[in-house]
């Protein structure tokens, strides 16, 4: 049976499709807002902001990378499949030593854990409009 959709522009669109793009645009809005704040947030707004925010974004980053654990034969389990498994680290786990730790004292993993260059993130306006940062 196939899912229920609404009729946007030429095509169907389902509704899981449309709940996806709700979740995903609220998770920008939120990372946005929280740049903005860090940027231009004055110290007692910041320091609130960190208090409330830190605790969620750590525990966020513990139920992400608590999912791609790797199992007992060394594969994260979220980016395996059926027919090709994936290694550890996989890139959730790179991505988090890259963004939470390597932040430049750490040391780099050897050349050959590295994955390929990280292009710089996408990063969205309220207004939508779409940039990338250097």
């Amino acid at each position: 049976m196939r899912p229920p959709s609404r009729r946007k522009g030429d095509g169907d669109v389902s509704v899981d499709e449309i709940l996806g793009q709700v979740l995903r645009n609220a998770v920008w809005e939120r990372l946005d807002l929280l740049t903005e704040l860090a940027n231009e947030a004055d110290a007692p707004s910041l320091l609130s902001v960190a208090r409330s925010e830190l605790p969620r974004l750590t525990e966020g980053w513990r139920a992400l990378l608590a999912a791609h654990e790797p199992d007992e034969k060394g594969n994260c389990p979220e980016c395996s499949g059926r027919w090709r498994q994936q290694k550890s680290p996989c890139s959730v786990w790179r991505a988090a030593y890259e963004h939470l730790v390597a932040g430049g004292l750490a040391p780099r993993p050897a050349r050959h854990l590295r994955s390929a260059p990280v292009t710089p993130p996408v990063t969205r306006s309220r207004r939508g409009v779409i940039a990338r940062a250097h």
